[in-house]
């Protein structure tokens, strides 16, 4: 009869331990890549996904996360916020431990609701400035938001001869994002915005934008619209005739944007968060073990995925144990040693908000190839040498 009444209670003590933390009772870490692999994101989206099931990968050869392999499902937002959002409801249902995705800012900003009242971490690599300032805990964000990006671009173009530009953008939440917080670096200097010219998320005609660019009589383009639509904007410019400055941020000079674009893309110029082509070996062997994984070149995106997943692990072992909470607790003003974590690429850290700082870069294509020109420092670093042996303003051209 006693016997009999340990066995019960022993059955009702691990019951309730799993209901109460399901994520601890899991025998594997399950993770969701909520990513845009068909429609306008494909491009982003693919990226995303490759550089993230390539750490999974590592990180489960190498032994897993705290003993526990890594477990993924694949699910694709067919780059609808509709079905982000379904798809995040779903990965929730199926205890999740993290989500990583969407991409596009439009869709991450709806689907985010759900993760944040599931108490999940949801990484993304959308770059719109309002993402992380909606006081969700538990969104971070793997690329830099287009407050901090846009300074830099800006700074760069004032230290140029250019004294006025005309803004191309894609009219989403991405885009008039980066066209407000562009203008807002921009404003009270000597360089004047003289025009707003707005374009559709997957247009392909790029012939009327850019006669009112060049009716504009702007001195350059400052460009700021998706991967696939900006190598059809540069080749349209170049067919015009365009021959002045061209710059925008990273989705201007990733080496997608290069392959579609040839020839047109030679000189343009952006800040980029991240490259595979910056003079650091961790990023250069991540280049070469990507490429040898997917037979192809890996852009910013690849290592938004990448470095997302190693940036929770790092996470996960701080807090030593399996709980979500504690882990999107852990990630507000972590200091993440590239050395100590080599999956990071870089040092980086994450804010109040999840939003991260760390070095970036003055990029020019030059041949078909991204230059790295210069290698700007963390904000929080803005007096200290850089590694190319150059300040952190940008250098003139």
């Amino acid at each position: 009869m006693q016997k009999r009444f340990a066995l019960k209670l022993v059955a009702a003590v691990a019951f309730a331990a799993t209901a109460l933390s399901p994520a601890l009772a899991q025998d594997k870490i399950k993770l969701a890549s909520i990513v845009e692999l068909s429609g306008a994101g494909a491009s982003s989206g693919t990226q995303f996904n490759n550089g993230f099931q390539m750490a999974v990968k590592e990180i489960n050869a190498a032994g897993g996360i705290l003993g526990k392999q890594i477990e993924v499902t694949t699910n694709d937002t067919t780059t609808q916020p509709g079905v982000a959002l379904a798809l995040t409801k779903k990965a929730i249902d199926q205890d999740v431990f993290a989500i990583f995705g969407p991409v596009f800012s439009g869709s991450i900003n709806v689907s985010m609701k759900e993760s944040q009242k599931a108490e999940i971490p949801n990484f993304t690599g959308g770059e719109a400035a309002n993402i992380t300032m909606q006081g969700n805990p538990y969104i971070f964000r793997t690329s830099f938001t287009q407050a901090t990006a846009m300074p830099k671009a800006a700074n760069y173009i004032k230290s140029t001869k250019i004294k006025s530009v005309v803004i191309m953008y894609v009219n989403n939440d991405f885009g008039k994002g980066g066209l407000e917080m562009m203008k807002k670096a921009l404003a009270g200097s000597a360089v004047k915005v003289v025009g707003e010219i707005s374009t559709d998320s997957g247009q392909v005609d790029f012939s009327a934008p850019v006669i009112k660019a060049k009716q504009s009589n702007a001195d350059a383009m400052f460009m700021y619209v998706n991967e696939d639509e900006s190598a059809r904007a540069l080749k349209e410019m170049r067919k015009q005739g365009w021959t002045k400055p061209i710059i925008g941020e990273t989705t201007l000079t990733g080496q997608k944007v290069i392959d579609l674009a040839g020839d047109a893309a030679n000189g343009a110029v952006g800040h980029v968060g991240l490259t595979a082509d910056a003079p650091i070996p961790a990023l250069l062997n991540y280049k070469v073990k990507y490429a040898r994984a997917y037979g192809a070149e890996t852009d910013h995106n690849g290592i938004k995925g990448y470095t997302g997943v190693y940036i929770l692990k790092a996470a996960i072992e701080k807090v030593g144990k399996l709980d979500r909470k504690a882990v999107a607790a852990a990630l507000h003003g972590i200091k993440i040693d590239a050395a100590k974590n080599p999956g990071v690429l870089m040092n980086v850290g994450f804010d109040n908000n999840g939003d991260l700082d760390r070095e970036s870069f003055l990029v020019e294509v030059k041949n078909g190839k991204q230059v790295v020109v210069a290698v700007l420092p963390p904000l929080n670093a803005a007096n200290v040498n850089v590694k190319m042996g150059q300040k952190s303003a940008p250098v003139k051209k």
